[in-house]
């Protein structure tokens, strides 16, 4: 079944930059929408990134739109989030999900049929 591996999570300064990575086992890559999730300690998992299956529209919570850019390479399987401007707010565990055919509402995570198994980020001040 389909597998998500994400990578590219550690330790960085306020301001400094990261680039998440997941890498998927599947074959049919290009018929899923690929979101970056992440959660703090305490707190509910919150949207961050989606990229469309379909189109390849783009879409950010407002928290981090501006910084951070999504996007995939369907022949390598693989969504990538490149994260700037880092803030100490941005400190949390960083899910990646696929959605097969997924083209609406996105930025839920009830809308995702995989998960993988995170990576963590933490940004110091």
């Amino acid at each position: 079944q389909v597998q998500l591996v994400e990578s590219g999570g550690g330790l960085v300064q306020a301001g400094g930059s990261l680039r998440l990575s997941c890498a998927a086992s599947v074959r049919t890559f290009s018929s899923y929408a690929m979101g970056w999730f992440r959660q703090a300690p305490g707190k509910e998992r919150e949207f961050v990134a989606a990229i469309s299956w379909s189109g390849g529209n783009t879409y950010y919570a407002d928290s981090v739109k501006g910084r951070f850019t999504i996007s995939r390479d369907n022949a390598k399987n693989t969504v990538y989030l490149q994260m700037n401007s880092l803030k100490p707010e941005d400190t949390a565990v960083y899910y990646c999900a696929a959605g097969f055919k997924l083209e609406r509402r996105m930025d839920l995570s009830l809308n995702y049929d995989y998960w993988g198994q995170g990576t963590q980020v933490t940004v110091s001040s």
